[in-house]
This record gives structure tokens, C-alpha cells and sequence, in this order.
């Protein structure tokens, strides 16, 4: 079951710029940076949901080729489900295009999947199942 929308993720060039600028608007406190593989990140939390500041630590990254195509903004929306393999098995089941047929681990140990674009009218929809935080 899904159970809300954990955070939004956005493509940025420059993460502490980006950290600045959204902790300057909205009087904010992001996290401090984070790397996973090739993206560094941070998050700025807004009530029961976050936005994610994406930046790629490499010119070949998927951050990088992200914004060379489509510009800095939204990359993904992301949201948290009870049970990953039973929502990606209930996917599948409906023809729902995957980028992911199996969930791996992010970089707090919690599970992730993304389903294709191709099914969500150009939308990149990561799925999470939290398994070190609970939501509220």
C-alpha cells in the first residue's frame, strides 16, 4: 500500500548553492551532504515530506545527463510503501514499465525501486520502503 509521498527530488548543478538558496527562501535547515555512488544530496525537510537536492559528482553522471537534457528541476517524485515487492509485483501485473525489477538498498540502507517514466507520462516515480524510519 502506498502510504504518502516521502520527498520530491531535484536536479541541481551546484548542491551548495542549491542548499543556500532553498534554505534561504523557505527559512530552512537542509542536511548536511550525503554521496551515494555518483550523486551527492541533501535533504530539507517540509513537514511530513522532504525535497532531495540532487547534484552528480561526475560529467558522465545520471544527475548530469538529467540536467543536460531536461535542465536543473524535478527528477523524481518519491513514495513510501509498506511493501516494495508486493507493489512492484502488483506493477508488473498491470504491464507498469520498471527500471528496477528488484528493490536495492539507498544510501540508508532503506529499499528503492523506480518505475519507467513510459508508464507515468514522463514522470520518474521512485518507491521506498523505509526500513530504519517510520512515517508520522
Amino acid at each position: 500500500m502506498i502510504k504518502g509521498i516521502s520527498h520530491i527530488g531535484i536536479a541541481v548543478n551546484n548542491l551548495e548553492e542549491a542548499r543556500k538558496l532553498y534554505n534561504d527562501i523557505f527559512s530552512k535547515e537542509s542536511s548536511e551532504p550525503e554521496w551515494f555512488g555518483e550523486i551527492r544530496f541533501s535533504f530539507i525537510p517540509f513537514g511530513n515530506t522532504n525535497v532531495e537536492l540532487l547534484e552528480s559528482t561526475t560529467p558522465e553522471g545520471v544527475m548530469r545527463k538529467f540536467i543536460e537534457k531536461k535542465g536543473e528541476g524535478i527528477h523524481h517524485i518519491s513514495f513510501e510503501v509498506d511493501d516494495i515487492e508486493q507493489e512492484l509485483n502488483a506493477l508488473k501485473a498491470k504491464g507498469v514499465q520498471l527500471v528496477n525489477e528488484k528493490p536495492y538498498f539507498n544510501a540508508h540502507g532503506d529499499l528503492v525501486a523506480f518505475i519507467n517514466p513510459k508508464s507515468t507520462r514522463g514522470v520518474l516515480i521512485e518507491l521506498i520502503q523505509y526500513l530504519h524510519k517510520k512515517s508520522e
